[in-house]
This record gives structure tokens, C-alpha cells and sequence, in this order.
């Protein structure tokens, strides 16, 4: 029968969708923070992506738990640890194509930083939905 294979398809999208909502509001923090301490800060553009990067993952851990995934895991310690770990494997891959876009390809910083954080979002759910959020 195909009602569970329907089921489980509409709610993986229906998962993917909030994960994308709350993906938007990290990139809110995660631009605000790196254009506020590139431009305002002065900061090297690799630590200032770093730190606005880990911002979002602080936010989106809290939202994606709550709202996307609702989890009930009384093992916060560990499951944050978890969405850490694929968070900087995120940040590696972030930091990796924002200097293949901007340095190799000659991309300005924020579409090269747009372009890697919409490859880097589909390992975070894919992830997260795998390891991170596990019933």
C-alpha cells in the first residue's frame, strides 16, 4: 500500500519546509552577525562568517528541536552535541565554497556566502533528520 510511503513523504516535506523557515531566520543572524563584525568589527571575513555562522546554530538547534522536529529527547546535552558536530562539518563545507566562489571563481563575498549556505543546508537537514533527530 502506498499510504505509508505517502505519509512519510508528506512529512519528511512538511519537515523540510520548517527546517527551511528556521533556516531563513539563522540566515538573518548569521549575515546580521558576519556584516556586523566584517563591516562594523573589522574582522578577518572568515572568522566574522565563522562566528555568525555558529549564532544561527545556536538559534536554529532551539527552533529545529521545538518546531521542526519536536523532540522530546531528554538528552538535550547530546543531541545539541550532535547538531554541533554536523554544524561544523556545515561550517567546513560553508567556509570551503565561500573561498572557491569568492577567491577561485572571483563571486562577491555575499553571493558566494548565499550560494554555499544553500548547498550547506541540504547536508544540515539530511543530517539532522539522520543522526541529529532520531526517534
Amino acid at each position: 500500500s502506498r499510504t505509508p510511503y505517502l505519509f512519510l513523504m508528506s512529512d519528511l516535506i512538511i519537515k523540510f519546509l520548517k527546517f527551511g523557515v528556521v533556516g531563513v531566520s539563522g540566515v538573518v543572524v548569521d549575515f546580521g552577525m558576519t556584516w556586523l563584525l566584517k563591516e562594523k568589527g573589522h574582522l578577518n571575513k572568515y572568522i566574522a562568517n565563522s562566528s555568525g555562522f555558529l549564532c544561527a546554530v545556536l538559534s536554529n538547534y532551539m527552533l529545529n528541536r521545538i518546531w521542526t522536529f519536536h523532540s522530546h529527547d531528554a538528552a538535550v546535552g547530546v543531541q545539541f552535541a550532535k547538531f554541533f558536530v554536523v554544524a561544523l562539518v556545515g561550517l567546513g563545507m560553508n567556509n570551503a565554497l565561500i573561498y572557491f566562489f569568492n577567491e577561485r571563481q572571483k563571486i562577491p563575498f555575499y553571493a558566494s556566502k548565499g550560494i554555499a549556505t544553500a548547498i550547506v543546508m541540504l547536508w544540515n537537514f539530511g543530517a539532522n533528520y539522520l543522526f541529529t533527530f532520531t526517534v
